[in-house]
């Protein structure tokens, strides 16, 4: 199937054409004729499948057909949760757009509201904003729902996440009763399910891929280490595997900007992205990523799903996220489009119920990898029957022996171990020598010019 057999306009079809678009992909095969016959939708689709396009283009081409837009008009209101995702979205309408006369913008808090004001005095076909700034927007006077033909929710799940469920009430309070309607996202959860029962009129359910599905094109790993050593472990693996661009994520913002601080001192372009960031500097720091100026990027779940780069080879988790579905937006970030990616995942004891939880979600069992010298003291309990492979490069033959024996006194990780048949107990062990002599810092030491720092 083509873009040309779902009956786009020509103007479109150009566009799509200079962009290299050849094959719809099953959510936008799906999505653009019901959109273009003014169904409601309720579509899921994994991050990183075109879900984006599946709603923009019928919007376009319908705005394009109805004519124009008066002053302080909004023909077409796409909210979505974060800044990064805002622009992500705008960037889209404005790309696939290029060839129709159509006025898009976009509006987020964080920076001034007077050019936003401006903006909107001739009308916009298009616009995509957060739902705060929004409604700043429309309580000044500066727009108005009277024209407002569509409304698209974009991962609505997570603007529930975030907390802006009042702001989602007052503005479905302010648009018009009669309406188009569209509800796009990665993953639909039960609230999801019973906000649509509300807002749609005679649905469309689509759903491209299994709910809470990672992308099959992306190898998934987890590394088992101690909490201590994950900011260590990560250096290493960086040099070890030559890593070239890296996006890492980090529970915290505190800990973003320390792991940043210790990127820099090792001799890593790194940069931070996270809410307490004004918001140019973290477009101007996700452009330098983009652009390969900067090596590692480091943020909060905040830009999880905001976050569209080319071919992003590789996704770290250096805290596993306490909802298991964001890890698959996460992890969403590389393998797009059909491409090969990489997500790591460096989990220690205390995190084995997240893990558990990932796992029920995505409806597999992560590969399990112990690189020497940063082995796990506090043993990572098993979550189901994950196998344990060894680092390709560094195999060392271990005579296969049952779960070595720990004294009565010995600390548990929280969950125990799991229960295994009776046998008779395994011959005594030599204890292991800790780690750091093992496995000494100077056989993966800082680049020249670097700083070197023993932090194990």
């Amino acid at each position: 199937m083509s873009f040309q057999s779902l009956n786009l306009i020509d103007p479109l079809l150009r566009t799509l054409a200079s962009l290299g678009y050849d094959t719809p992909t099953p959510i936008q095969k799906q999505a653009i004729p019901a959109v273009l016959a003014g169904r409601d939708l309720m579509a899921a689709a994994q991050t990183g499948t075109g879900k984006t396009a599946g709603f923009a283009l019928p919007l376009l081409q319908r705005l394009t057909l109805a004519g124009a837009v008066g002053p302080l008009g909004v023909r077409c209101l796409v909210l979505v949760p974060t800044r990064e995702l805002a622009e992500q979205v705008y960037d889209s309408f404005r790309r696939y757009g290029a060839n129709v006369p159509l006025r898009s913008f976009v509006a987020y808090g964080g920076v001034p509201i007077e050019p936003q004001v401006n903006k909107l005095r001739k009308g916009l076909d298009v616009l995509v904003a957060t739902p705060g700034r929004l409604l700043d927007l429309h309580r000044q006077g500066a727009l108005t729902f009277d024209a407002l033909e569509t409304l698209v929710l974009d991962e609505a799940d997570r603007m529930l996440d975030l907390g802006f469920a009042p702001e989602l009430d007052a503005v479905l309070a302010a648009v018009p009763a009669t309406r188009q309607t569209l509800l796009f996202s990665a993953t639909f959860s039960d609230t999801i399910r019973a906000l649509a029962q509300k807002l749609l009129r005679d649905p469309l359910s689509l759903q491209a891929s299994p709910a809470n599905a990672a992308a099959k094109t992306v190898r998934q790993l987890v590394y088992t280490t101690d909490k201590k050593a994950k900011p260590d472990l990560l250096v290493h693996l960086a040099r070890q595997h030559g890593w070239g661009q890296v996006l890492v994520f980090a529970k915290t913002k505190k800990g973003v900007d320390k792991l940043v601080g210790m990127l820099q001192d090792e001799g890593f372009t790194a940069e931070a992205i996270h809410g307490d960031r004004p918001q140019p500097a973290r477009l101007a720091a996700l452009n330098r990523f983009k652009a390969q100026q900067v090596q590692i990027l480091v943020a909060t779940d905040v830009a999880a799903r905001g976050l569209d780069i080319q071919a992003l080879p590789l996704v770290v988790n250096m805290d596993l996220p306490t909802g298991a579905e964001d890890y698959v937006h996460r992890i969403g970030r590389t393998g797009r489009a059909g491409s090969s990616g990489e997500a790591i995942s460096l989990v220690a004891a205390d995190e084995v119920e997240l893990l558990r939880a990932i796992e029920t979600v995505i409806r597999q069992v992560l590969p399990r990898v112990e690189e020497p010298g940063f082995e796990a003291n506090h043993r990572v309990p098993s979550t189901g029957a994950a196998p344990v492979v060894k680092p390709p490069a560094k195999k060392t033959a271990r005579p296969a022996a049952p779960r070595p024996h720990m004294p009565d006194n010995a600390p548990r990780p929280a969950g125990g171990f799991e229960k295994a048949p009776m046998a008779p107990p395994a011959p005594a062990r030599k204890a292991r020598k800790p780690a750091a002599a093992s496995a000494p810092a100077k056989t993966y030491g800082p680049q020249p010019g670097a700083k070197a720092r023993a932090r194990r």
